[in-house]
């Protein structure tokens, strides 16, 4: 058995201990509208890698999460490939949520050939 997927393994006999409930690579709880996933790494957005993971501190332990501006990013890239409306939206709430880096935004659009979208969708990331 590969090492993969003996973590894969152990991570879904946790998750389902804890009231998890797998569901294709995502894990669901009744109790929160939120979903859990455990990405194979290295992280990637589009061409690139992730360059920073931020923490936050919680009650039970930190939370290593990506930063708002990759978050951002991530959905955008769902919608600039696969025209995914719904991540367009989530893009924009992050953005008008959070603080991101819009210029990195812009740098990273248009490495990924999609300058003139980000041109076009860019004021419904401004708060």
């Amino acid at each position: 058995m590969n090492s993969a997927f003996t973590r894969r393994a152990r991570i879904t006999e946790i998750m389902m201990t804890l009231g998890f409930r797998e569901e294709n690579r995502y894990f669901r709880h009744p109790d929160t509208e939120f979903v859990v996933e455990f990405p194979p790494g290295p992280l990637g957005i589009g061409k690139e890698r992730v360059q920073q993971i931020d923490e936050i501190e919680t009650a039970t332990g930190v939370v290593k999460i990506i930063s708002p501006t990759d978050c951002v990013k991530d959905r955008l890239a769902w919608y600039y490939h696969d025209n995914d409306t719904e991540c367009l939206e989530q893009a924009v709430l992050v953005a008008r949520s959070k603080v991101i880096d819009l210029a990195e935004v812009a740098r990273w659009s248009a490495a990924e050939g999609k300058g003139e979208t980000f041109t076009r969708i860019k004021n419904r990331l401004l708060r």
